[in-house]
């Protein structure tokens, strides 16, 4: 039991480290709040390793704490609605059997732009933001592909490290 929480922390730690890389890395997609989502590695790592309530736990703790350090209110706000949407999506698309990591993060990634842009639509008061779905799914398939294939390639490494809670 005592494990679970040195893990825990270790995984919080390490998105948090991949949310500061991130915003010294000036990739410009060209749509405004578009990242590369390297923190979501972890999170797709952990809801192979253990389960969605893990994921859960530390996408929640890990957008709160790199909100309040390297953003605001909004990003947190932001954040969280991708975050969460992303997560659904992932967990159900997971538990069909028809998806590998790839595809299950692409669904995280173009979910997670979609989710941002539902709150966008709500704080701005119009619809108007919508225009920019279709690069924001364009961006999630790309980036969502990416964080895929580097956390399929860190899965297999991890295959024989068991965590807390893993089935």
């Amino acid at each position: 039991m005592r494990n679970r929480a040195a893990y825990f922390g270790v995984f919080t730690a390490l998105a948090l480290i991949f949310s500061y890389v991130e915003t010294l890395i000036p990739i410009n997609f060209g749509i405004p709040g578009a990242k590369l989502g390297l923190a979501n590695l972890v999170i797709v790592i952990i809801l192979y390793k253990t389960d969605w309530r893990e994921a859960l736990l530390l996408s929640a703790v890990r957008i709160v704490l790199a909100g309040f350090i390297f953003g605001n209110l909004f990003s947190i706000l932001y954040s969280m609605a991708g975050g969460l949407l992303s997560l659904a999506v992932m967990t159900v698309t997971k538990r069909n059997k028809g998806f590998s990591v790839i595809g299950v993060s692409i669904a995280g990634g173009v979910s997670h732009n979609i989710g941002q842009l539902i709150v966008a639509m709500i704080v701005v008061h119009t619809y108007q933001v919508g225009y920019y779905l279709p690069m924001l799914l364009i961006a999630g398939l790309l980036t969502g592909g990416i964080i895929g294939i580097i956390s399929g390639e860190v899965l297999k490494r991890l295959k024989n490290i068991p965590l807390t809670g893993q089935k």
